[in-house]
This record gives C-alpha cells, structure tokens and sequence, in this order.
C-alpha cells in the first residue's frame, strides 16, 4: 500500500472535490483577483510590519518559528514522498519525454499534490513575517522569490503544465533541507553546510530551466514552428512562457545571491592579510600579522 493510500484509507474525513481536484475559481485562491489581493496583502503586511518594528525591540519568537519550520520540512518531505509514488511507476511505463509532456501525466492525484503545494507557498509567506519581527533585513531576492513563487504555481496549475512535477519536487526537496535547517539553527544547533543549501537551490534551477526551456521548445515547434522535435508538450503556452522567465530570473538571482555571498567576503580576507602584510614590511618587521592567514570561506 502505498503512502497515499494509507493517508486517504485512515483520515477520518473526506475533502470537498475544490480541495482534491484544483478548480478555478472554487478552490481557494483560484482566481487572479484573489491572488492578486494575497500577495498585495502580503507586500503591505511586510513592510507595514516593518515600519512598526522600527521604534519597538525585535522579537525572539523561537517556539513558533520552530514550529512552522517544522510544519514546512514535514509536510514538504511528506508531499515529496507522495509525489513520488506517482511519478515513478508514471516514468517506469511511459519514459522520460512522455512523463513531463504527455497530456496523461496530469493526473488527478498530481493535481491534488500540486494543489497542496500552492497552498505551502502563501504558508512560506510567514517566513517573511519572522524576518520582519526579528528584525532581520529584508533583501530583495527573498520577497521576490516568495510572491512570484506562489503567483508562478497558480499559473502552472492553471495552465495544466505537465512538466510542473519536475520544478516542484525538486523544490520540496531543497525545502525539506532548507527548513530543517532553519528549525535546527532557530534551537541553537550548528549547522556546517549552510552554503550548500544556495548550491542546491542553483543545480536546482539549473535542472528545472533545462526541462522547461525543453518542453516550452517541444511545445512551438510541435504546435507552431514546423520544427525537429520529439512531440508536443501539455500546457499552455503562457504558462509556459511564465515559468522559463521566472525561473530563468530565480538562476541569475540565486548566483548573485551566492557571489554576494561566499565569495566576496573571501577576496575581502585576502586584501586585509595583503594589507596587513604590506603595513609589517613598512613598519619594519618584514612579518604579516600573527593572525594574518587567509581563512577559507565556509
């Protein structure tokens, strides 16, 4: 039996047919007016909080920022797992071209996932709440990354893009890593690998432009161009469209992000060790400081 099967065979209720299957403008959040009024609520809420917190002392919050990391880490972890039921056998029977492209791959069951899965993107909204109350300054990457996220899975869901099962596992599992950590760190723990987490979410996009520049190809030359292709690939083409700008947008970002990052604060250490050796040689004592060793970046 499979993980979903238990899950559905011992919830003591049933969901309304909105909520198993994504329809527009009955399930919640469906309609562009709705998420347009979420993620405007959301950018007033943030830096309206944000000017609050200006003249106040910033929160600790610990408790509840464990709990809803937790909550994300489980439930991404959970859905991932869920997924891959579906997705493997889907994949063994069919190949690879026909699962992200063929109109079949959008089953009933992938529909509910990925209908779960835009509901986590307005619950990772709080995500921002946290920074906001803590204090914590609110880079762009972060609050574009989280609106256009959620805006990019209602598109897709509406669009019927077979290929959102490859951009959306990838991005659970990246977030089962990311929350634990963010959950591990709030309690106090050390955790050695922070950096790799923007290396994951890079390859990430990386993998996820390779297959969406692929199907959106699949898609006109298929459809409108007359050109070589394998078959044509389920979706709309603005949906399509959508999601190579955004996540072409997210790669560059996430890159900089990385540069801004890791690096510069590397080339930074090594021109106060040059620095630092160059006032030894003036001052006479021909020696770099005592401490004036490059540190490798972690």
């Amino acid at each position: 039996m499979s993980l979903a099967d238990f899950i559905e065979k011992n919830v003591p209720f049933s969901l309304p047919h909105h909520i198993t299957h994504y329809v527009e403008g009955q399930t919640p959040i469906s309609t562009n007016k709705a998420v347009g009024t979420a993620l405007v609520s959301y950018l007033a809420i943030i830096f309206g909080l944000q000017e609050l917190m200006k003249t106040r002392q910033p929160l600790k919050l610990t408790a509840l920022f464990q709990l809803h990391n937790a909550f994300l880490t489980l439930g991404s972890g959970l859905l991932l797992v869920c997924m891959a039921e579906e997705v493997i056998p889907i994949l063994w029977r069919t190949g690879l071209f026909n699962a992200i492209c063929a109109e079949e791959s959008w089953t009933p069951r992938l529909e509910f996932y990925y209908t779960i899965n835009y509901f986590f993107k307005y619950v990772e909204l709080i995500d921002t709440v946290f920074l906001v109350l803590k204090k914590k300054p609110l880079a762009f990457l972060h609050v574009y990354h989280h609106a256009v996220t959620a805006f990019l899975c209602f598109t897709q869901l509406n669009g019927h893009t077979s290929i959102s099962w490859v951009v959306i596992s990838l991005n659970l599992a990246v977030h089962v890593c990311m929350y634990y950590y963010y959950y591990a760190t709030a309690g106090g723990k050390k955790i050695w690998w922070k950096r790799y987490l923007t290396t994951m979410q890079i390859t990430q996009f990386v993998i996820d432009i390779f297959a969406v520049y692929f199907g959106t190809y699949s898609r006109y030359a298929s459809a409108s161009w007359n050109l070589p292709n394998i078959g044509n690939c389920a979706g709309t083409e603005s949906a399509a469209l959508l999601g190579c700008a955004v996540l072409t947008s997210y790669l560059f970002l996430f890159i900089k992000f990385y540069m801004d990052t890791y690096k510069k604060p590397a080339v930074k250490t090594q021109q106060k060790v040059a620095n630092g050796v160059a006032n030894g040689i003036a001052n006479g004592n021909g020696n770099a400081p005592a401490n004036g060793h490059v540190k490798k970046s972690q």
